[in-house]
């Protein structure tokens, strides 16, 4: 795989993540259990985000076909399958996950 275009870290490479939620209206009517779960996801995700991984995360509100996305920094492609895989909203099956990668351009 060709290496990034971005910042100073030559080795880093970044993929974008993008979740799908359960229906639509998800954001505004999820379940007691479903809301514990997605604070599980943003806690796990604000710990990548600490580690360096996640750069950015959060829910895209598009009024039809609102997902979550993430843009991570990896040091190499295998990580990433894990990472989604230890997501608890998507152990719950609430968030199925797809990746991509991404030729980021981060000032540092």
């Amino acid at each position: 795989m060709p290496q990034n275009i971005s910042s100073n870290n030559a080795e880093k490479i970044h993929f974008m993540l993008r979740s799908t939620p359960p229906r639509t209206t998800f954001h505004q009517d999820m379940t007691e259990d479903e809301r514990s779960i997605m604070l599980e996801h943003i806690s796990y995700w604000m710990d990548k985000q600490n580690q360096g991984i996640a750069l950015v995360f959060g829910p895209v509100l598009n009024p039809s076909a609102p997902h979550g996305l993430a843009i991570i920094e990896v040091e190499n492609e295998d990580q990433v399958p894990k990472l989604i895989a230890e997501d608890p909203a998507v152990i719950a099956g609430l968030m199925p996950t797809e990746f991509y990668p991404m030729k980021a351009i981060i000032k540092k």
